[in-house]
């Protein structure tokens, strides 16, 4: 699976990218990106970051 950011809906808190930082990163523009696969070994955490989400700007995409 891959996490996918609206970067529409982003706010950029910042809180994925603190969470799970191996698959979150902060753009120049101040919003959040996934820039990695999700794995087993983390997918926990960015189940995490999506529902933690203020604005509910990530889902994951088969």
């Amino acid at each position: 699976m891959h996490a996918v950011v609206d970067k529409d809906t982003c706010i950029g808190c910042g809180l994925c990218a603190s969470t799970e930082p191996d698959v979150f990163q902060i753009d120049d523009d101040g919003k959040a990106v996934a820039t990695a696969e999700t794995t087993d070994a983390n997918q926990e955490s960015v189940k995490t970051c999506i529902e933690g989400c203020p604005v509910n700007a990530i889902h994951e995409e088969e």
